[in-house]
């Protein structure tokens, strides 16, 4: 495992990691400035996504926040300041929003669902980072939005992962005004799961985390990929390799003894395989 990277400012880990009975917690840690994604922040979440793809151990991933928020977007004061580049930022900006890209990507790729906990705001990079993961449960007292027109910058990445959780007029609404939608709204769009209060959020989080990591591992890492996959599809192609995958699937150990299970109405055993 990498060492952490500390904020320079508090020389506090940017990101914190627990993992415990199949559940990986990863904690954006920079509070004070509301968990923005300072490129330690995006450096080190892509390299911890990637390393618990594959460990065994982990079979959910959880994604919160330190402090009273999620995640604000993108750290606007550490792009500012590559202005001053000769080139005014643009090699800086590229990588940037390569890196970040690929780090949520990741998230997707990853054979492990990610549940999103979200508190406070989500805004920006930081509401694309909920529209990222797989399932997004959030405290009644969330807000999020893609507000970059209000400051002249567009939220044209966030949009990316936004537009194909949002149906296109909800998408349209939130890009275009870039103001807040309360936790009630963001469910009605599809943008979350469900709401409730802060007071029991961490017990619903928790309570689908476990419920997920009770399934088998193998089972669920085909129809995450396959989900994804087929979404890029028509509805021709989408259905003939959905049933490749079913077939592969069925082949699996695991299909052979939760099934077998079910009809000897019994709980079953995994192996992951």
């Amino acid at each position: 495992m990498s060492q952490p990277v500390a904020s320079p400012a508090t020389n506090e880990p940017v990101l914190i990691e627990h993992q415990a009975n199949g559940i990986a917690r990863l904690t954006l840690n920079r509070p004070k400035a509301r968990n923005s994604l300072s490129d330690a922040l995006i450096s080190e979440l892509h390299a911890a996504i990637t390393r618990l793809a594959d460990d065994p151990a982990a079979r959910v991933i959880i994604l919160d926040g330190a402090g009273p928020a999620f995640c604000a977007g993108h750290d606007l004061k550490e792009m500012t300041a590559h202005r001053a580049d000769a080139d005014g930022g643009k090699a800086y900006f590229e990588d940037l929003v390569t890196r970040c890209s690929a780090m949520m990507q990741a998230i997707v790729q990853c054979p492990k669902p990610v549940i999103a906990r979200v508190h406070g705001i989500a805004t920006a990079a930081g509401c694309q980072l909920v529209a990222s993961c797989d399932l997004a449960l959030a405290s009644t007292d969330a807000h999020f939005a893609t507000p970059g027109v209000n400051i002249g910058l567009f939220c044209s990445t966030p949009m990316v992962a936004l537009s194909r959780n949002v149906p296109r007029k909800q998408a349209m609404e939130m890009l275009l005004l870039g103001e807040m939608i309360d936790a009630k709204r963001a469910v009605e769009f599809g943008l979350i799961n469900q709401c409730t209060s802060l007071a029991v959020l961490d017990d619903e989080v928790n309570a689908w985390a476990k419920r997920i990591a009770g399934k088998s591992s193998h089972t669920v890492a085909i129809g995450k990929r396959a989900f994804y996959d087929q979404l890029e599809m028509g509805l021709a192609d989408a259905y003939t390799f959905a049933g490749r995958v079913m077939v592969q699937n069925m082949l699996a150990r695991d299909a052979e003894e939760g099934i077998n299970a079910f009809i000897e109405k019994r709980d079953p055993s995994w192996e992951d395989r």
